[in-house]
């Protein structure tokens, strides 16, 4: 006997038919209406709008709100213009993030920054900023504020990692601030514009919104434990990336904060504060891996899935609080 047939969709396995369906369907819809805002009179606008859109990516903003809709019944014409307005604003953020981090390639091609310049890959942003808040203007007042209170939370999140913790400021709790507010507050608004727009009551709305925040924090820290603790090449990252980087991660984080002995020589690396060499980064991954740093991380991740779960559990069961549900726990069970 075997079981349900899986249709994969955008890397999400769903087993109902329908429900495969039926997001397949919004994120055709999606790709559709992401390909005609862009569009304009100006080529060289389109070709540096459509750099990132045609370079692909998983689309994980609008499937979350594609199956918050999905949870209220169904998705309507003003879910796919809230589904493609928060993909939109995330596209830009790329743009805006490669000039700041001064990268040279974004999903296996040059960056816009590296192709053209600067000041290409920021107005680039800022026009699919604009036409973002263009799609959300169609939705409604309550649309606008909250895709207004969205962006304000990206940027402060931006500033927030820009400065650094503050004098005395506990450096976790300033990194699951920036999380929250960097990548949280937009997946956030994806979950809760799929319910709004769904028609789902005021309790069902606030349950994907929180949702949404949650799950953007389980996503990134997961990958902080997936850097660190994943043998070379099975995850598809090479381990080590964001330590070459000097990103100050989770694990990394709550290890320098303990007082087991691999912190010395943790801190005389500089791990976390600059960038280190190949032969420095095989040291400290070494040591990472031996350290209460990533108990510490997968136990902040378990309670994050935990408190998801708990948001889910108030919503309507059926196979799209079961595909979030799936979601959720393939991020969880990747760090294993």
């Amino acid at each position: 006997m075997t079981g349900p047939q899986l249709t994969q969709v955008a890397g999400l396995p769903i087993s109902d038919p329908d429900l495969a369906a039926a997001v397949t369907d919004g994120l055709d819809r999606v790709e559709e209406l992401l390909h005609r805002e862009v569009h304009s009179d100006y080529r060289f606008v389109t070709e540096t709008s459509l750099h990132l859109i045609d370079a692909g990516g998983k689309r994980f903003r609008p499937l979350l709100t594609l199956l918050a809709a999905q949870v209220a019944g169904g998705t309507s014409e003003d879910v796919v213009v809230a589904a493609t307005s928060v993909e939109l604003v995330h596209l830009a953020t790329l743009y805006h993030d490669d000039v700041m981090d001064e990268a040279v390639m974004r999903r296996g091609a040059d960056s816009a920054n590296a192709r053209w310049d600067n000041s290409v890959a920021i107005l680039t942003g800022d026009y699919l900023f604009a036409h973002a808040s263009r799609l959300v203007s169609q939705l409604g007042p309550d649309a606008v504020r909250i895709i207004a209170e969205t962006f304000a939370e990206l940027v402060t999140g931006q500033m927030r990692e820009t400065r650094g913790p503050r004098d005395g400021e506990d450096a976790v709790e300033h990194y699951l601030a920036v999380v929250a507010e960097k990548t949280g507050s937009l997946i956030a608004t994806s979950g809760r514009f799929g319910a709004m727009f769904a028609g789902a009551p005021d309790e069902h709305v606030t349950a994907m919104r929180r949702f949404g925040e949650i799950i953007g924090t389980v996503f990134q820290v997961s990958d902080d434990i997936i850097d660190i603790a994943s043998p070379s090449g099975a995850s598809g990252k090479t381990p080590g990336t964001d330590l070459r980087e000097g990103v100050p991660t989770l694990p990394v984080l709550y290890a320098l904060a303990g007082d087991g002995p691999e912190v010395p020589r943790l801190r005389e690396l500089g791990v976390g504060s600059r960038e280190l060499g190949d032969d420095e980064v095989g040291e400290a991954l070494e040591l990472l891996r031996g350290s209460r740093g990533l108990d510490e991380a997968r136990r902040a991740l378990d309670e994050r899935a935990d408190a998801a779960r708990a948001e889910l559990a108030t919503l309507p069961d059926g196979p799209a609080r079961q595909a979030l549900a799936a979601l959720l726990d393939y991020t969880v069970a990747r760090t294993s």
